[in-house]
């Protein structure tokens, strides 16, 4: 135990280097390998994550099992992961990513192995429970990455690449499913994406490190030349305590109490729909199993889109401010869910083009709110930030389970639409006030 915590030990700063020309050639390197390392490990995540809701079809079939026990396990989940999305961002500000990434990714693997051997629902929500504890592992390294090797004035273009790896790997997840799924059964699309991540984890150990000084690099913002002035420079890179991280960096900063509640209302939405409409394209517009995975598809690719121009059009278009763009696209989820809802059955083009757009406008906040977030705190507590606002979130998904699953069991499918509408027009609510918040706070440290 004691040679496994030496790893998640972050790895000490070395001296730096001098030659100006060695150090631009070394970041260039390390920001492309850093980047394609996080998003094809992130990408793997979701395929652990997302199998079970490709699967869900079959549960029903197969085993009988109804909305409300299909709606208890994404519940579970989403606590689990919410929790551990919190308590590890606490610990990745103080651990090394590379190992806190790649371990969660190995754990999640076992887990929808043993999911897929399981038939009883004690020992689904035992093993689903488990496997989103080890879900928690994948973001808030990523944060903390982001951060230290991205500066706040590009920092939302290259957060926005890396966000796309939501989208291809829950873009490929339905795919894969459906066709296990066709071929073999439900059961397969738990044992094969759980053999992938945990091959993945090997790749995350081999291709990631931890921060810039230590490699030798200068801290990302000397590099940049993005300090906003010497006493922040200092402040940036002053080691904290983690009462300082926890307390004073994130809990008594009541930006990111107003983006952790926004991130709720967007995250009852981002799941609900991601995770019900196949159910919704079977039952009510008679779809075969992998004509509606591969509808839902959409989403992601929608996603990919809405990830990009959010992240390009916050930097370019608003100064890195990114309060405006995540009350635009929160406006933009209202309409394109109204206009999902109205569309009749018989149209599969103009569901899919109504689902591309729920993702394009859904992805915008679901990436932003977790950037700002970590923009919004202290740098050294981008991960805790981010951890805390994602704890909202999936308190928000695990409404988008059971509680979603029972409204749509009782008050059909337009309850469902409507509980959706309600969600986004809260979100916006939430996100007006930070229209024109940017800069991280500078808390008063005891």
């Amino acid at each position: 135990m004691v040679n496994i915590l030496k790893y998640l030990k972050p790895d000490p700063f070395i001296e730096e280097i001098t030659d100006p020309e060695e150090i631009k050639q070394k970041y260039k390197y390390w920001r492309i390998r850093t980047l394609y390392a996080m998003f094809i490990g992130y990408a793997f995540y979701y395929f652990t994550r997302k199998s079970f809701t490709f699967a869900m079809p079959g549960l029903v079939e197969d085993l009988g099992f109804e909305k409300t026990d299909l709606g208890l396990l994404g519940s579970v989940f989403a606590i689990t992961y919410g929790i551990s999305k919190f308590a590890s961002g606490v610990l990745a500000d103080r651990s090394n990513p590379r190992y806190f990434m790649a371990i969660g990714l190995l754990l999640t693997g076992v887990f929808n192995i043993f999911f897929g051997f399981s038939s009883s629902l004690i020992m689904f929500a035992l093993f689903w429970g488990l496997n989103g504890w080890f879900q928690g592992f994948g973001w808030p390294p990523c944060a903390r990455l982001l951060t230290h090797w991205y500066s706040q004035s590009e920092r939302g273009s290259w957060w926005a690449i890396w966000n796309m790896s939501h989208n291809v790997g829950a873009f490929l997840i339905p795919w894969i499913v459906g066709l296990l799924m066709h071929y073999f059964n439900w059961r397969y699309a738990l044992y094969i994406p759980g053999v992938i991540c945990i091959a993945g984890s090997f790749f995350l150990i081999n291709r990631l490190r931890d921060t810039p000084q230590s490699l030798g690099l200068p801290a990302i913002e000397k590099f940049r030349n993005d300090y906003g002035n010497s006493a922040q420079q200092r402040e940036n890179e002053r080691e904290l305590s983690t009462r300082e991280i926890l307390v004073e960096c994130v809990l008594k900063n009541k930006y990111i109490w107003l983006l952790a509640f926004a991130y709720f209302f967007v995250y009852v939405v981002r799941t609900g729909i991601n995770d019900w409409t196949a159910l919704y394209l079977r039952e009510m517009k008679e779809y075969s199993r992998l004509a509606a995975s591969g509808n839902v598809s959409f989403f992601e690719v929608g996603g990919i889109f809405g990830s990009l121009f959010a992240g390009w059009s916050s930097d370019r278009l608003f100064n890195a401010n990114r309060g405006p763009v995540n009350v635009l696209f929160s406006i933009g989820i209202f309409l394109s869910i109204f206009a999902f809802w109205l569309i009749p059955i018989g149209y599969p083009i103009l569901d899919a083009c109504a689902i591309f757009m729920i993702g394009f406008t859904v992805f915008g906040p679901q990436m932003l709110i977790g950037m700002a977030a970590a923009e919004l705190a202290h740098k050294k507590a981008a991960a805790t930030a981010t951890g805390f606002a994602g704890y909202f979130a999936y308190m928000g998904s695990a409404v988008a389970g059971y509680p979603v699953g029972a409204v749509t069991q009782y008050l059909g499918w337009s309850g469902f639409f409507w509980f959706m509408l309600i969600c986004c027009v809260i979100a916006t609510v939430f996100l007006t006030p930070m229209w024109t918040k940017k800069k991280a706070l500078q808390p008063a440290f005891a």
